[in-house]
């Protein structure tokens, strides 16, 4: 009898610096987006220690559950070797700056700058429309880099 061998998904971690709204919407999107054909993850280099509220509700808008999601060190990605991201996709430049080197494995690094909406200030509403405005630049992204020639799924 043959057995069928399965090639593990591409894991792919969205990197910040508090990993509680950028990286966590990347994460859900990429998930949905890719139809669970990568692994998505996301993690930050200083962890807030939650997920946003307002990144839980705009991803509900698009009927994408992030609440069981929670803030994640970097360092949670260095070792063992099956938990080492194949890429890594730094959304500020602060978490770009501070991506470590990952020990045993090529990791192909990308860098989105993209707006914090945690920084966004008036009313509820005025912070809202940026958390959608950010997912939204989030979800454009994805759908390119998952549609991009050098994306192998």
């Amino acid at each position: 009898m043959t057995q069928s061998v399965t090639t593990p998904p591409r894991r792919v971690l969205f990197l910040c610096t508090g990993n509680s709204c950028r990286s966590q919407m990347a994460e859900g999107l990429l998930r949905e987006l890719s139809r669970g054909g990568i692994e998505s993850l996301s993690a930050g280099a200083l962890p807030s220690g939650y997920v946003h509220p307002m990144a839980i509700e705009v991803m509900g808008e698009l009927e994408i559950d992030i609440s069981g999601q929670h803030s994640k060190s970097i360092d949670e990605f260095l070792e063992p070797a099956e938990t080492i991201p194949h890429v890594v996709i730094s959304v500020c430049d602060s978490a770009a700056a501070r991506c470590p080197v990952f020990p045993g494995r090529e990791v192909q690094r990308l860098h989105w700058p993209i707006d914090d909406p945690a920084d966004a200030t008036g009313t509820d509403d005025q912070k809202r429309a940026q958390f959608r405005r950010v997912r939204d630049e989030i979800r454009l992204a994805i759908e390119e880099y998952l549609g991009g020639a050098g994306c192998e799924m």
